[in-house]
């Protein structure tokens, strides 16, 4: 797979120049990730569909997290 040149970075980036975070790129069947502190550096790919379980699995979670929180006061 070739390196992509679109990279997309969270919107939960952190502040300041929003450094703090991961960036992914879409590749045909594949996501690319990299961290966007070193975008020179490794880049690691999974299926698409893999990776739209585990942000499926990371916002149920989180759902869920959040919930409890309210709950508890």
């Amino acid at each position: 797979m070739n390196t992509p040149t679109s990279w997309k970075k969270s919107s939960h980036s952190g502040g300041g120049e929003g450094n703090a975070c991961v960036e992914i790129a879409e590749s045909g069947a594949h996501i690319a990730i990299r961290d966007s502190k070193s975008p020179a550096g490794a880049v690691l790919t999974v299926p698409a569909g893999a990776f739209a379980r585990f942000v499926g699995a990371l916002k149920e979670t989180h759902s869920t997290v959040t919930d409890f929180a309210r709950l508890r006061g």
